[in-house]
């Protein structure tokens, strides 16, 4: 096991600046992030938890990254809880986190499995760094993986294999306005929090419970410079007029398949921005991230002779770096990473020329009559179509072929194609030039939205 980075995060959040300017900021409050990096005198609580493992199961986005500046350094653990986390699932996390005590900033209620431990309600003021970095702990980050049907998968990492990727955030410099539409208890949010403390900027923070328009609106109030989401978050927030609020000179896509239409409207809508796309994943942590205005990543990345090793084995991305997380927590948890230190990803990769493309996840595939259809590859051809705003594909039982086929798809609210038997002819039609019959979408289902999921994705299930 590779040591402990004995610098916590509120170290790497100091050296970055100690700019009076730098804040965190969520709906309701803007905080100046100097005074939660120093000690206030109000340390009892996190002093208090030094050495155990301690649940973070929070309601808002801000007690969380308070709690992680107070407690890395003085936990033994911090379990971030993803705010999708079915009940029936905590018992599971806390005996297998070991968990001591669960800190909230709501009290729980009747019946609560949380409640089996010590349960701790604290406002932001309550969560101060102690008093004295003494006896500083080795904290151990566990995240939640996404997507999990059963007991969620908990990933070990530390604040060493975190903020890796994030190193050349410093390179940004001070005065960056971070944001992201991901919950920072995801992998992908984190990421973007850390680029903030790390690299000398401010953070704002998102809330699943708000509309698209009034996130983008916070954001544009707090001239925010550098903003990330999955792809549905941006095809969801384009749609908003608040959209045109924003002057980004960053724009990052993650978390899904990055298809060339996607790309090219928000290069349209942001033509100042740099338009990255990145791949990363909880386990194996950030891979690349490109720039380059075109969908996939250039073949030479898929070399071993680099710090962050790529490779495609039976068609699958494959990842080795400093940045892969330790292992999973429990028992019969499976081993991380494999003999070579290489972390399996399940995300399947297509090589055409000197370009590698992301057709889909190993586990979405659809099954038609025996042959392999990647819905991601099928919604890229259908947003190409100048009204399609988003669209979700995804297969149907049928007797004959064990499965077809079918889609469902937003329409632009700027749509000129005025009939929707129209529309879904010429979808159809560009379908039938790009696939072979088998993938072609047996049914199209014009809809007002679709799905998208605690974790930014679209939400997939058996038709």
């Amino acid at each position: 096991m590779r040591q402990h980075n004995r610098r916590s995060l509120r170290d790497l959040t100091n050296e970055a600046g100690a700019d009076p300017g730098r804040f965190i900021a969520d709906a309701s409050l803007r905080l100046p992030l100097e005074t939660q990096v120093r000690n206030t005198g109000r340390g009892d609580l996190a002093g208090s938890l030094r050495n155990q493992s301690i649940l973070i199961s929070a309601t808002e986005q801000m007690t969380a990254v308070l709690a992680l500046l107070a407690l890395d350094g003085v936990a033994r653990r911090i379990l971030l809880c993803p705010p999708d986390l079915a009940a029936a699932h905590l018992p599971h996390v806390i005996a297998a986190g070991e968990v001591q005590a669960v800190l909230s900033d709501q009290p729980p209620g009747p019946d609560d499995p949380r409640a089996t431990v010590r349960f701790i309600t604290c406002q932001p003021n309550d969560l101060a760094p102690p008093p004295s970095d003494a006896d500083r702990v080795a904290t151990e980050w566990i995240l939640f993986t996404s997507g999990t049907t059963g007991a969620p998968k908990m990933v070990v990492h530390t604040c060493e294999t975190l903020v890796g990727p994030v190193e050349r955030a410093r390179a940004i410099g001070q005065g960056a306005v971070w944001s992201t539409f991901y919950d920072i208890r995801r992998y992908g949010g984190l990421q973007m929090l850390l680029r903030a403390l790390v690299g000398g900027g401010s953070m704002v923070l998102s809330n699943l419970r708000e509309p698209p328009g009034e996130y983008l609106g916070r954001a544009a109030a707090n001239r925010v410079t550098h903003i990330s989401g999955t792809p549905s978050h941006w095809r969801r927030a384009l749609m908003s007029p608040a959209a045109r609020d924003i002057r980004p000179r960053y724009v990052r896509m993650s978390g899904e398949v990055a298809d060339q239409a996607i790309i090219d409207r928000l290069r349209a809508f942001y033509p100042d921005a740099t338009v990255a796309h990145a791949f990363a994943s909880t386990e194996a942590g950030v891979a690349f991230d490109v720039d380059d205005g075109q969908a996939g990543f250039p073949a030479h990345l898929i070399t071993e002779d680099a710090p962050v090793a790529l490779r495609i084995e039976d068609g699958s991305l494959r990842i080795r770096s400093s940045r892969t997380a330790i292992g999973y927590l429990g028992d019969n948890a499976p081993s991380l990473p494999d003999a070579d230190g290489f972390v399996d990803t399940g995300d399947m990769i297509e090589q055409r020329g000197d370009r590698c493309f992301f057709a889909g996840r190993r586990e979405g595939i659809i099954n038609v009559g025996g042959l392999k259809v990647h819905p991601e590859e099928i919604e890229a051809v259908i947003n190409r179509h100048p009204d399609v705003q988003m669209s979700l594909v995804r297969g149907r039982a049928n007797p004959i072929t064990g499965a077809i086929v079918v889609a469902e798809v937003v329409r632009k609210s700027t749509a000129t194609t005025g009939v929707s038997d129209t529309i879904k002819e010429e979808i159809l039609s560009l379908c039938r030039s790009a696939f072979p019959p088998y993938k072609v979408p047996a049914s199209i289902r014009i809809v007002d939205s679709l799905n998208v999921g605690a974790s930014g994705k679209l939400a997939r299930v058996r038709a």
